[in-house]
Protein backbone atom coordinates (compact mmCIF):
# COMPACT_ATOMS: atom_id res chain seq x y z
CA UNK A 1 0.00 0.00 0.00
CA UNK A 2 1.38 3.40 -0.97
CA UNK A 3 0.37 5.04 2.33
CA UNK A 4 2.45 2.47 4.21
CA UNK A 5 5.52 3.32 2.15
CA UNK A 6 5.05 7.07 2.57
CA UNK A 7 4.63 6.63 6.33
CA UNK A 8 7.72 4.44 6.49
CA UNK A 9 9.83 6.99 4.58
CA UNK A 10 8.65 9.80 6.88
CA UNK A 11 9.35 7.69 9.97
CA UNK A 12 12.86 6.95 8.66
CA UNK A 13 13.46 10.66 8.06
CA UNK A 14 12.32 11.34 11.62
CA UNK A 15 14.58 8.64 12.98
CA UNK A 16 17.57 10.00 11.11
CA UNK A 17 16.77 13.49 12.36
CA UNK A 18 16.59 12.25 15.97
CA UNK A 19 19.86 10.38 15.45
CA UNK A 20 21.56 13.56 14.26
CA UNK A 21 20.17 15.43 17.26
CA UNK A 22 21.41 12.75 19.65
CA UNK A 23 24.86 12.31 18.12
CA UNK A 24 25.68 15.75 16.73
CA UNK A 25 23.17 18.05 18.50
CA UNK A 26 22.06 19.14 15.02
CA UNK A 27 18.38 19.27 14.02
CA UNK A 28 18.30 18.75 10.25
CA UNK A 29 14.63 19.69 9.88
CA UNK A 30 15.08 22.93 11.81
CA UNK A 31 18.21 23.79 9.83
CA UNK A 32 16.49 23.21 6.48
CA UNK A 33 13.14 24.81 7.23
CA UNK A 34 13.80 27.89 9.35
CA UNK A 35 14.10 26.75 12.95
CA UNK A 36 12.11 24.52 15.28
CA UNK A 37 9.26 26.97 15.71
CA UNK A 38 8.71 27.85 12.04
CA UNK A 39 5.37 26.78 10.64
CA UNK A 40 6.90 24.55 7.98
CA UNK A 41 9.13 22.74 10.49
CA UNK A 42 6.13 22.14 12.72
CA UNK A 43 4.24 20.65 9.76
CA UNK A 44 7.18 18.32 9.05
CA UNK A 45 7.40 17.29 12.72
CA UNK A 46 3.63 16.65 12.77
CA UNK A 47 3.75 14.55 9.58
CA UNK A 48 6.63 12.49 10.96
CA UNK A 49 4.71 11.90 14.20
CA UNK A 50 1.56 10.85 12.33
CA UNK A 51 3.64 8.59 10.11
CA UNK A 52 5.14 6.91 13.17
CA UNK A 53 1.65 6.29 14.54
CA UNK A 54 0.62 4.81 11.19
CA UNK A 55 3.70 2.54 11.22
CA UNK A 56 2.55 1.08 14.54
CA UNK A 57 -0.37 -0.46 12.63
CA UNK A 58 2.12 -2.33 10.44
CA UNK A 59 3.14 -4.37 13.48
CA UNK A 60 -0.35 -5.79 13.87
CA UNK A 61 -1.31 -6.45 10.25
CA UNK A 62 -1.12 -9.79 8.55
CA UNK A 63 0.79 -8.87 5.40
CA UNK A 64 1.00 -12.39 4.00
CA UNK A 65 -0.85 -12.90 0.73
CA UNK A 66 -4.14 -14.72 1.11
CA UNK A 67 -4.35 -18.06 -0.63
Amino acid sequence: MILDKIALVLAIIGGLNWGSIGIFRFDIVAALFGGQTSAFSRVIYTLVGLAALWCITLLFRDLRPKE
